[in-house]
């Protein structure tokens, strides 16, 4: 697993790398001045905080991570199409890209 993340003071700490490093997730930073350089992940988080996190207030932590894990599982890779891949939804772009390649 790959922890993205911007530059922030929170996300550099001593504490953050120890729990990172515990739980063998590789931590990935933007580069200093650099705001392009995950634009993707951006966009993504963006549009869940958006559409799914800022509209609901969760009872536990599992709530959280089942409704989270069905907005991208069920929804966002499966329904919701994309204008940058050409309206396809991120699924039926990789199969398509997929049968091209293959």
């Amino acid at each position: 697993m790959i922890f993205h993340s911007d530059r922030g003071s929170q996300y550099a700490s001593v504490a953050v790398r120890n729990i990172l490093n515990q739980n063998k997730i590789i931590q990935s930073i933007n580069r200093k001045g650099n705001c392009y350089y995950n634009t993707a992940a951006e966009s993504f988080f963006h549009t869940l905080k958006v559409e799914l996190i800022y509209t609901r207030n969760y009872l536990s932590r599992e709530e959280a991570r089942t409704e989270i894990f069905e907005y991208i599982e069920i929804f966002y890779n499966r329904q919701r199409r994309r204008s940058t891949i050409n309206y396809y939804t991120p699924v039926e772009f990789e199969e398509r890209n997929i049968k091209l390649v293959a």
